[in-house]
This record gives C-alpha cells, sequence and structure tokens, in this order.
C-alpha cells in the first residue's frame, strides 16, 4: 500500500446514502482504502476507522435551526457544514470532492493547506432548472458553489463522456482538465438471487416493473406513472419511490398513484438486500430520467440480469446498450416508454437475452476495482504535477 493519503469530501456516506453519488463514494472509499490511507470527511454523526480509513461526520451550524426559510437553509446547512469539514487540520497529500455539497470545502482545504484538488461531477447544477422548485432563490448558490469548485480544481472526473460535453458547456474548463472515469458495482453483491422474501413482505405477486429513484422531477417518475395506462393491468408497477425533493411533487404523485390499482409504492429506503431481489424478480428495470449523467441503478439492475427500458439521455447511453442490453426511448415520453415496456413483457425470450447481455456488459467494463486504480494513478499524477 502507498502511504499516499486522500481527503474525500462527501454528502453522503454510510449509513446516510439515499443516492448514486452515496453510492459511488461508499464503493470507491473502499477500494481506495486498499491502495492508499482514506480521510473521509461527511455529513452526519459517522466516527469510525476502517483499517486504513477514517470517517467522520460534521453537522451545520446550529444556529441554522431558527433559518425562516426551509429552502434557503437547505443551501445554507450544506455551506456551513463544509466550513466545518476543513476547520480540523487536513494532513493529505490530495483532496476530492464529490457533489455541489462539499466544493465550497475542497475549493477552502485547496486555499487554506495549499493542496491540489480533484472533484467528481455526479450532476450539474445548471442541467438541474427544477431545483428551483426545491430551493428558491438557493438555487443560485448553489449553482456558484459548485462553479467556484469547479473552476477551482486541478482536476475534475466526469462519470460519462456525455457528462464530459455538459461540464464544458456550463463552465469555462479546459478540455484537457477532465477526465472521465466511469461508475461502478460491487459484482460479488448485485447478482441474481432466487429470494422471495421482499416480493412476500410488500406483497408483490405475478409480474411485474420496477423503477428505483427518488421522488423528483430528474428521475421522471411521473412519466412512468402516466405510462400506465398503456400497460397490461395484470402486471405490477412497483416503485422503490421515496425522499421526495419538495411537498409538492410528492402530492402530484400521491394523487396520480391512486389512479391505477396495480401500482406497489414501496414509500422507503429498502435494504440493499432487498433492492437485489426486486431487480433480480422484475421482467423489466424502467429509469424514466430525464437527465442523468451515469445512472448507477441500471448497472445495479443489469448486474442483476434485468433487462432494461430507460430514457435516452447522459450517461445512460454509454451504459445501457440499445437493442442488446435494453431499450432507450426519448425522455419524458410515456407512451414510448409503455411500447417498449409492453415488448419486453410479451418475449420473454429477448428480455432474458438481454439480461444475459447486460450482466456480461456489467462484468466487462465496470468492476470498482478498476475504477478505484484509475482514480488512484489520477491522484498521483496530479500530485506529481502540482505547483511545477
Amino acid at each position: 500500500m502507498d502511504n499516499l493519503k486522500v481527503t474525500l469530501f462527501t454528502n453522503e456516506f454510510p449509513p446516510n446514502i439515499y443516492g448514486g453519488a452515496g453510492v459511488h463514494v461508499d464503493y470507491l472509499t473502499r477500494e481506495l482504502s486498499k491502495l492508499m490511507n482514506v480521510d473521509v470527511r461527511c455529513f452526519g454523526d459517522q466516527d469510525d476507522h476502517i483499517e486504513n480509513m477514517e470517517v467522520k461526520g460534521y453537522r451545520e451550524w446550529e444556529m441554522l435551526k431558527k433559518a425562516s426559510d426551509d429552502k434557503f437553509k437547505k443551501v445554507l446547512g450544506p455551506l456551513t457544514t463544509d466550513i466545518a469539514m476543513v476547520s480540523d487540520a487536513i494532513s493529505s497529500d490530495i483532496v476530492h470532492c464529490h457533489t455541489w455539497y462539499t466544493f465550497m470545502a475542497g475549493f477552502l482545504a485547496k486555499m487554506l493547506y495549499d493542496i491540489p484538488l480533484i472533484v467528481t461531477i455526479h450532476s450539474l447544477e445548471p442541467l438541474r432548472p427544477w431545483k428551483e422548485e426545491q430551493l428558491g432563490r438557493g438555487y443560485h448558490l448553489s449553482t456558484w458553489m459548485e462553479r467556484t469548485g469547479v473552476e477551482a480544481a486541478d482536476k475534475i472526473i466526469a462519470v460519462s463522456n456525455d457528462s464530459k460535453k455538459d461540464i464544458m458547456k456550463c463552465y469555462n474548463v479546459p478540455e484537457d482538465k477532465i477526465e472521465v472515469i466511469y461508475n461502478g458495482i460491487d459484482l460479488n453483491q448485485y447478482k441474481k438471487t432466487d429470494s422471495n422474501m421482499a416480493r412476500e413482505k410488500y406483497g408483490i405477486e405475478g409480474r411485474y416493473i420496477l423503477f428505483v429513484g427518488r421522488i423528483s422531477r430528474q428521475k421522471g417518475i411521473i412519466h412512468l406513472i402516466d405510462a400506465v395506462k398503456y400497460l397490461p393491468q395484470d402486471v405490477k408497477v412497483v416503485l422503490c419511490a421515496s425522499s421526495p425533493d419538495t411537498r409538492e411533487i410528492k402530492g402530484e404523485m400521491e394523487e396520480k398513484v391512486k389512479l391505477y390499482e396495480n401500482i406497489i409504492w414501496i414509500d422507503k429506503m429498502v435494504s440493499k438486500e432487498e433492492v437485489i431481489e426486486l431487480y433480480s424478480n422484475a421482467d423489466v428495470f424502467v429509469c424514466p430520467s430525464i437527465y442523468e449523467p451515469f445512472g448507477i441503478i441500471n448497472l445495479e439492475a443489469m448486474a442483476c440480469n434485468t433487462p432494461v427500458v430507460a430514457s435516452a439521455t447522459g450517461g445512460i447511453k454509454e451504459v445501457v446498450v440499445d437493442g442488446e442490453t435494453g431499450f432507450l426511448v426519448e425522455p419524458g415520453n410515456s407512451h414510448e416508454l409503455a411500447e417498449k415496456i409492453n415488448i419486453l413483457l410479451n418475449d420473454r425470450n429477448l428480455a432474458a437475452l438481454f439480461g444475459a447481455n447486460g450482466r456480461r456488459r456489467v462484468e466487462d467494463m465496470f468492476s470498482w476495482e478498476s475504477i478505484a486504480r484509475k482514480t488512484y494513478d489520477l491522484y498521483k499524477n496530479v500530485i506529481e504535477n502540482y505547483k511545477k
């Protein structure tokens, strides 16, 4: 193992994971700790030592509990947490930030400790205008925080080639400053299982299609619900959907779900074991996102031999191969979404072929071991060239 050390700033870290960025950080840090020393600073109250990895959680400024505007608090909270993160001394060779939530911590660490900064872009604030519904004017602050981190970074990691193009459109950074390193999957954990415990627990009988994700405009869940009227009514539509961006979108979803008796809504974060089982037994996994720089959930489904119908947007186009591991459809097009789902529901041989192809593709291209090695090599290169 190398004596190099990285301080990694992240909003999400076990047990507080609710999205793809958190999954990414969880697995990446485990593999990196086999190669080097890792100092994780995250949002929460974690305090742990795991072999070559130290984990410490930080909280937002206590006075924010009295804030009158919850939307502003959603941005000011991360800002104050970032300051807390860098108030503890940093002895690392490099810092690495994930998502805009921690980009100010990275920027401040670079300024205060004179060490190189890496940022990973899991999504881009300028391409998520619906967040103004969630954050109000705070959306302009989150965008500024993201821009500050991106423009100060010594290297930017994009999770797909499509995401790299988006970064260059949104921010004034040269192409050679951006490195593409895909998300990955734990192939030993995510694999097909014959267990039926989760199906029994949630009352899922017969054939079903599956959605997994946040209740967000970005994830396109409303478009999936609008497609249900075109699907066979004896096929269940299982929605593992929680953590709504706003009360408004949750209310909209509640009203739409009432229209269909074949929807089963699991309104909570299910365990990893349960979601693997749900992937494994689903006839089709559906990812109707409007915007998705990568879409790690598609990897998870493919690793469980499940065919995918997903939006042809962002990094999904580099994960799902249209006509080989699943189908790609126009984002927001509920009719086309239903049409492709129906093809797979009606042709079990094709669905099985897509599922097998998906597992093979994941094995060939998306192991966490190789992704951690690429990240480590990038660290070494940046450290060696810093201040030259």
